[in-house]
């Protein structure tokens, strides 16, 4: 799976980050950026919760898991 993030709808929220701080970082200006593009079968399940919990859905998985 593949993880990408539209920075220009991203709010600065942080509900990636504080989930998955190893794969999300949201910086000064509020925007997020994905640590790593590859999710391993072992993060899937987190990941998606991320995914789920972006208020303005600005995270999305493509790919199979």
């Amino acid at each position: 799976m593949k993880i990408a993030a539209d920075r220009t709808r991203c709010e600065g929220h942080g509900m990636c980050e504080a989930l998955l701080p190893s794969i999300f970082r949201v910086d000064d200006e509020g925007s997020v950026t994905v640590l790593t593009d590859q999710v391993t079968e072992a993060e899937v399940d987190d990941v998606r919760l991320a995914v789920e919990s972006c208020p303005v859905e600005a995270l999305r998985l493509s790919g199979s898991a």
